[in-house]
């Protein structure tokens, strides 16, 4: 039996993703940097802005290891699954 495939990322989704982020990041600094206000003000959007990336980072963590242990589970029942079948005789008498 052959064993489904997972689909996985691309190449260019990946590149795409990380443009993305950096951009985004770029222009918040930017912003921050040139915006007209006091440096208190300034000081506090840019420690929001370091809390949205570290905590952003962390869910994608999050979500990732969530994927891996349900795809490592699926593994494992497949395998005993594999295992009862190959164990199995349909021609043994039954008792």
């Amino acid at each position: 039996m052959s064993t489904p495939t997972t689909p996985r990322n691309t190449n260019g989704f990946a590149l795409q993703a990380g443009i993305a982020f950096v951009t985004a990041l770029f222009a918040m600094i930017l912003a921050i940097y040139l915006m007209d206000g006091d440096v208190w003000i300034r000081a506090f959007l840019a420690l929001g802005t370091v809390f949205l990336v570290t905590s952003s980072f962390t869910l994608a963590k999050v979500v990732r290891d969530a994927q891996e242990e349900t795809y490592v589970m699926a593994r494992l029942d497949r395998a005993r699954l594999d295992k009862l079948l190959s164990e199995h005789d349909p021609f043994q008498p039954q008792v």
